[in-house]
């Protein structure tokens, strides 16, 4: 069973959205919450930018171990994640890019064996390689949605 064509297009995709959805808006506007008490659009690039290496640490966990146990990945605890606040937009951008290369190649190097590996996930169990894929896709497509409704409601206070 290898990757499935709704998978690898959405790796070598997916992420793609993200500078047309952020368009006009500015590093600094992007900054600016909306809620105080959540993530502006750019904090959502940034964890974006700050799971994907933990994502290819835990493609090698996968292939290293025997069924490893992952705790809930917590982005203020992350310090990549503080880095990544600060670094300017477009380099998060292309280090995004380059992730999802390096995510995608990894994927497809995979056999059907190493596809099937699982590793433990603290609250959804046991996961195939394929499950963790899905679900990393998910998780990114969830802050995408984010970062899209936070640049159109940025884009709303401006007119």
């Amino acid at each position: 069973m290898p990757l499935s064509a709704s998978i690898l297009t959405r790796l070598q995709h997916q992420h793609e959205a993200l500078p047309e959805m952020i368009g006009d808006l500015s590093e600094t506007v992007l900054r600016q919450r909306v809620d105080p008490d959540k993530w502006s659009a750019f904090e959502h690039i940034a964890h974006l930018a700050a799971y994907q290496p933990m994502f290819i640490q835990r493609l090698e966990r996968l292939a290293t171990e025997p069924a490893p146990a992952f705790e809930r990945y917590v982005a203020d605890n992350d310090p990549e994640f503080v880095v990544c606040l600060n670094t300017p937009l477009n380099t998060l951008l292309e280090f995004i890019s380059i992730k999802a290369i390096q995510i995608t190649v990894k994927l497809t190097l995979l056999n059907e064996a190493g596809l099937l590996l699982t590793g433990h996930h603290p609250k959804y169990g046991e996961l195939t390689v394929i499950q963790w894929t899905q679900f990393f896709l998910l998780h990114e497509a969830h802050h995408l949605f984010a970062i899209f409704m936070l640049s159109q409601s940025l884009r709303t206070a401006r007119v």
